[in-house]
C-alpha cells in the first residue's frame, strides 16, 4: 500500500532545540488526520516538512509516495496547504486572488472562473468578490484562504488552524465540506488548538509533544488512555459565590466557568466525583447536572501533562 503520508524517524534541530525529535507515522488515503499538541510541541514545523517549506534535519518523509527532499516539486503538484503563515495576496480582489490560485495549478480558465463563483457562495464571499483583501477584516482573509483548498482536487490536503475568525454556523458548513471531501479519497491533514474540531472531525489523531509521539489512535482508543477521567456539567440558576476558592481545593484537569455554567473534568474514583458534585451543590439550585466520561479535551490535557512531568 502507498500511503498519503509516511514519516520515519523525522527529526528538525535549530541549534541545541530539537522540534521534532525522531517521530514516526503513516497516514492512510481518504482519512482526516488530526496532528494535534500544546504550543511548541512541533506541529507547525512537520507540516513545514511535508510540505517541502522546511528540509530535515534526519529521517525521511513522503507524500504519496514522493520524498519531500528528493521530489518536492511531484510533492506540491499533490497537495494544497493552507496554514497559518500562508499569506493572500493582499492587494488582488478576492477573486483574483482564487483565480491565480487556479492557475498556479494550472487549471482550465473556464473552469477556474466557475469554481471561483462556487466556492465564494460557498464561503459567503460573493459579496467581496471585486474588494481588495487588505480592505477585509482577519476574518474574511482567513475564508479566502481556507477557499482556496476548494478551487482544485489535489489528492492531499493541509490545513493549520482553519477555522481561526470564522463564525459558527460557516465553521460548521466547512466541516461537512471536510468529511465529503474524505468521502471522496482525498486526505486532510488538520491542526487545531479547538479539540472539539478534531473530536468531530478526525478518525486518526496523533498527539505530540515536545517534537515526539504522545499517543496515536481514533477517539475510541484514545479515551481509553484516560479511563477514570470525567466531565462534569453544572448549569445553577445563579452561579454560586465563592465557588472558584472551593474548586482551588479540588484537583482537577481544567475547569471553566461561563455564565451559570460550570464545566470540570476529574481524574479520581467515580466516588469522589459524585461526592464533589454532592457537596458543589449542596443548599444550591441547580438547573441542570451532567457526568459524562473524557472528552479529547481532557485526554490531551492529562497525556501532556504527564509527558511534561516526565520532561521535568
Amino acid at each position: 500500500m502507498t500511503y498519503a503520508l509516511e514519516v520515519h524517524n523525522l527529526v528538525k534541530t535549530f541549534g541545541s532545540v530539537r522540534a521534532v525529535d525522531g517521530l514516526s507515522f503513516a497516514v492512510e488515503r481518504g482519512t482526516i488526520f488530526g496532528l494535534l499538541g500544546p504550543n511548541g510541541a512541533g506541529k507547525s514545523t512537520t507540516l513545514k516538512i511535508l510540505t517541502t517549506l522546511s528540509r530535515p534535519t534526519g529521517g525521511t518523509a513522503t507524500v504519496l509516495g514522493f520524498d519531500v527532499v528528493k521530489r518536492p516539486l511531484d510533492v506540491r503538484r499533490r497537495i494544497v496547504s493552507i496554514i497559518q503563515e500562508t499569506a493572500v495576496d493582499l492587494l488582488l480582489s478576492v477573486r483574483d486572488n482564487l483565480l491565480t490560485f487556479a492557475r498556479f495549478h494550472q487549471l482550465e480558465t473556464r473552469t477556474a472562473r466557475r469554481r471561483a463563483a462556487d466556492v465564494m457562495e460557498r464561503f459567503r464571499l460573493t459579496a467581496e468578490a471585486e474588494r481588495k483583501v487588505q480592505d477585509l477584516s482577519g476574518g474574511f482573509r482567513r475564508r479566502v484562504q481556507v477557499a482556496k483548498a476548494f478551487m482544485v482536487q489535489t489528492p492531499v490536503l493541509f490545513l493549520d488552524e482553519f477555522s481561526t475568525g470564522m463564525d459558527p454556523l460557516l465553521k460548521r458548513e466547512i466541516m461537512a465540506m471536510l468529511r465529503d471531501e474524505a468521502r471522496r479519497g482525498r486526505t486532510i491533514v488538520l491542526t487545531t488548538q479547538i479539540l472539539s474540531e478534531a473530536e468531530e472531525l478526525c478518525e486518526d489523531i496523533l498527539i505530540i509533544d515536545h517534537g515526539r509521539q504522545v499517543a496515536r489512535g481514533d477517539l475510541s482508543t484514545l479515551k481509553l488512555l484516560s479511563q477514570g477521567v470525567y466531565e462534569v456539567s453544572m448549569t445553577f440558576d445563579h452561579m454560586p459565590e465563592g465557588i472558584e476558592s472551593e474548586l482551588r481545593d479540588v484537583p482537577t484537569l481544567r475547569t471553566r466557568i461561563e455564565n451559570n455554567t460550570l464545566e470540570a473534568a476529574f481524574k479520581a474514583p467515580e466516588g469522589e466525583v459524585l461526592e464533589t458534585v454532592t457537596t458543589l451543590a449542596r443548599n444550591r439550585r441547580v438547573l441542570r447536572l451532567e457526568v459524562n466520561g473524557a472528552s479529547l479535551e481532557d485526554v490531551f490535557l492529562e497525556l501532556t501533562r504527564e509527558n511534561a512531568e516526565v520532561k521535568s
